[in-house]
């Protein structure tokens, strides 16, 4: 097998998100406008042939994990054709997907069958009327039955990602960590990211040492094996518990000097950060059909040039963040 490329820190980069879609199917306050964000024309979008030569060529290069995501990934047709043909690709050893689980009841069997292993499930509350308002939508049902069908068809582990906001969902903290003493779930609590340009965070940011605070509160809260793994989160688990705590923390605690990720968003733009407006144009080099390995020499020349860390706790910075995140790619 390839070893990963390496970036200029030494950091092997084997992980790779794939936004196929900015579309998505609810409207997060957090996320972007009641009306939503400019969409990308359908010709604007990589076709799917484009992703898998993508795909292709990541897993030659090295990067043996592939995320699929949007906006909501399950809202673009044929996605289990995608999912079933990027598990073809010799190499590859892990494909997952990031989900609003509003479609995921009907989807769950199809994307374990087409070889997807595991899912994040976005969850900020367990409250149905709370999840409407942050949502501008009620469906909590529908997202939870969702969560129940991929346990039942065998997806794991199963993430709830929670980002937590001051004085919106922060009074639910305890109540999202006991659903590790019930079920095989990864509970994630993630600090705000402010992501519209000029955003402030400070009067929402509940910062990650809190959340540990009131966690450690509940009861004996052990580290588990997972916390030095190159992931963001810090893994802990309650004691006999079968599901675990992560804490991600991009704000207070950032993960910089283990990033090992990239990220191309549905349109073709490779970003080596998360936070940097810094984009390389994949799209252009896959349309004129240049051979997979020149592909793989500008994505390596990208990782080149990888940032040794954001910059997100300057102010200044965040007033010139240059996309929304569902346009990025969750």
């Amino acid at each position: 097998m390839t070893a990963p490329p390496t970036d200029s820190f030494a950091r092997k980069i084997d992980y790779l998100r794939l936004s196929v879609t900015d579309r998505c199917n609810l409207r997060c306050t957090y996320c972007m406008p009641e009306d939503g964000v400019p969409k990308f024309d359908h010709s604007e979008i990589l076709s799917y042939e484009e992703i898998i030569t993508l795909a292709r060529t990541a897993i030659g290069m090295g990067i043996s994990k592939i995320r699929i995501t949007g906006g909501e990934p399950l809202v673009r047709k044929d996605i289990l054709t995608l999912c079933a043909n990027i598990s073809r690709i010799p190499g590859i050893r892990s494909l997952s997907l990031t989900t609003n689980g509003v479609l995921l009841s009907g989807f769950a069997d199809g994307l374990h069958k087409a070889g997807i292993q595991r899912i994040n499930v976005s969850l900020d509350t367990l409250k149905p009327e709370k999840f409407a308002a942050i949502t501008r939508h009620d469906c909590f049902a529908r997202v939870w039955e969702g969560i129940m069908a991929a346990q039942k068809a065998g997806l794991s582990p199963i993430k709830l990602n929670a980002v937590v906001l001051r004085g919106t969902n922060d009074d639910e903290i305890e109540d999202l960590a006991r659903l590790t003493l019930r079920f095989p779930f990864h509970v994630r609590f993630i600090e705000f990211m402010p992501f519209r340009q000029g955003e402030s965070h400070d009067n929402k940011l509940v910062p990650a040492s809190e959340i540990l605070e009131r966690l450690r509160r509940m009861g004996p809260l052990t580290a588990s094996d997972e916390t030095q793994s190159n992931g963001p989160a810090l893994h802990y688990r309650f004691e006999n518990a079968p599901g675990k705590i992560g804490i991600i923390s991009p704000v207070s605690n950032h993960f910089c000097p283990s990033c090992n990720r990239l990220r191309v968003t549905a349109e073709g733009r490779l970003r080596t950060c998360l936070f940097s407006s810094e984009e390389t144009d994949l799209r252009q080099a896959l349309r004129e059909g240049l051979p997979e390995e020149n592909i793989a020499r500008i994505i390596r020349l990208a990782i080149s040039a990888k940032p040794e860390k954001h910059e997100l706790s300057n102010p200044v910075f965040r007033k010139c963040i240059s996309r929304q995140m569902s346009s990025i790619g969750g």
